[in-house]
């Protein structure tokens, strides 16, 4: 089996299990490895195969909820953006936001009160604050339909959130973490002063982390397998199923760029809802999220619906002169929120907040996570080991605020600096491709191209700027196993790569598993 899959030691007790390799999973697991703990992370697919991987893309503090009250999660969560802007630089930066006032539209002065809360609930940060403008002033409306002419700018940021799932990942293991991927938990038993908890390979997963069934010990397990944490909870013998969740299915489409500049919106729709559009790629937008309740037969497998295309394509159509139609989009993609069910009918109102429920009254512990989002996962993982810790025996203090995330020790300089330095060190890599990969790896870009004089060093070429020398790290080094691991999620150059390059990818993994 190719690295990084050490064996597991039979022997072992660890101190924490965690069954899910998404953001909340990955996020406890690096913080837990680093006070010390002994952790094995199992994940049944690929690390953010599923949610973690289907957002919006944003780290933000979510400027709608303050519409329901939420001061809490939005104060937490803009205080997390500048905590995650400055530990991973390389796949996080500021965004400005431009918020225009259509007609019927909620009221300029309670925009100007949601915006001044949004700028100071939070206490001192780094973005630009908030302002009106002007849309008939090209730097923020070109692209807009005529009849818009007033507005408000703010300041979020945008992040790679699957690639904010594996840094979490190699941070984690790099600090003793073992983490198995196409591995499923089926079961879970105490046996004297720990858990018993049974694995089996997952015979879907392509080069599943374990052969056989097997069992391991852990004294702590916590349950972040997202939309199947209440599922999981059942299989875990003698845990409380306190806490129930709301599978609310989240949409996107990607489609040709819509208007110019690197600025989002956010657009207001007649429903109550809103909908961002994002520059994405450098050549497309992204439009999206949709809020549909569905069951659990959708979780693994989510699709966007007919009726989702057209409701984002009108939603986007009200604002700008370049119309899109279902025809338009060249990608999209759906994630299943595990919200935490706190009464609400409507979908768009249930809480985003993340709850955590501890299963047991004594013996060994389980914690479960409900809910959350992706801003608030470095948190959220801190309250976790808060919580957990009179059952960790000697673990460690909270640590992960001011230490940056792999590849993310860019220097002074910042990305920029950093991007200059490497152009100048590998001047053979073709601009928009080495812009890409500082992006992706930051620091460790290093352990790719290494001292490579040439294009031809670098192995082979799959086509798109992807190379041999980049592939073999992901293996090697971020769990990647499939065409679909290595285009979707580590990067997105599925959007652009040509036909063949999965082909040739899928023969490449299976020559050298």
């Amino acid at each position: 089996m190719t690295a990084p899959y050490p064996e597991l030691d039979p022997d072992l007790v660890y101190d924490l299990l965690v069954i899910g390799g998404g953001i909340n999973g990955v996020g406890i697991a690096r913080d837990a490895s680093g006070r010390g703990l002994r952790v094995l992370l199992v994940e049944r697919d690929d690390l953010a195969a599923h949610t973690s991987s289907a957002s919006t893309k944003l780290i933000h503090g979510g400027l709608r909820y303050l519409e329901y009250y939420e001061f809490r999660l939005v104060r937490e969560s803009l205080q997390e953006r500048e905590r995650l802007i400055r530990i991973a630089p390389h796949i996080s930066w500021p965004l400005r936001f431009v918020l225009p006032q259509p007609k019927g539209g909620r009221p300029g002065w309670m925009i100007r009160i949601g915006l001044f809360l949004y700028d100071h609930i939070a206490g001192r940060h780094s973005l630009p604050k908030s302002h009106g403008v002007n849309l008939r002033e090209p730097q923020w409306g070109k692209g807009l339909k005529p009849g818009l002419s007033r507005g408000f700018v703010y300041s979020d940021a945008w992040v790679d959130d699957a690639r904010l799932v594996v840094l979490n990942a190699i941070d984690a293991a790099q600090r003793g973490a073992t983490i198995l991927t196409g591995a499923a938990v089926t079961g879970a038993e105490q046996q004297g002063d720990a858990w018993t908890v049974a694995l089996e390979p997952n015979a879907d997963a392509p080069q599943p982390a374990i052969a056989a069934p097997c069992t391991v010990r852990a004294r702590t397990i916590v349950n972040a397998a997202g939309p199947w944490v209440a599922s999981m909870l059942g299989s875990v013998a003698g845990a409380k199923r306190d806490g129930a969740i709301k599978l609310v299915k989240g949409s996107h489409i990607v489609v040709p760029q819509i208007y110019p500049g690197d600025h989002a919106f956010i657009l207001q729709q007649d429903d109550g809802r809103i909908v961002f559009t994002i520059p994405y790629e450098g050549q497309f937008t992204l439009v999206g999220t949709t809020d549909v309740a569905v069951g659990e037969d959708e979780r693994a497998r989510p699709k966007i619906s007919a009726e989702e295309v057209e409701y984002l394509c009108a939603a986007s159509n009200r604002y700008f002169e370049r119309q899109i139609a279902p025809a338009d989009v060249v990608w999209t993609y759906s994630g299943v929120r595990p919200l935490f069910d706190d009464g609400q009918e409507d979908a768009k109102a249930v809480t985003r907040d993340y709850v955590l429920k501890l299963g047991r009254s004594e013996g060994p512990q389980v914690l479960s996570v409900f809910g959350g989002k992706l801003t608030t996962y470095r948190r959220l993982a801190e309250h976790a080991l808060d919580d957990l810790k009179p059952w960790l025996a000697g673990s460690g203090d909270a640590w992960t605020d001011l230490s940056p995330l792999p590849g993310g020790e860019l220097g002074a300089a910042g990305f920029d600096g950093f991007l200059k330095q490497a152009r100048e060190r590998w001047p053979f890599v073709p601009a928009a491709t080495m812009k890409r990969m500082a992006h992706a790896y930051g620091t460790r870009l290093a352990m790719i191209l290494g001292d490579a004089q040439g294009w031809q060093d670098l192995g082979t070429d799959f086509g798109g700027g992807l190379t041999e020398a980049e592939v073999r790290y992901l293996q090697t080094h971020e769990w990647a196993r499939s065409a679909e691991d290595v285009l979707w999620r580590r990067s997105k150059l599925g959007l652009t790569a040509a036909a063949d390059v999965a082909e040739k990818l899928a023969y490449w993994f299976k020559a050298n598993a």
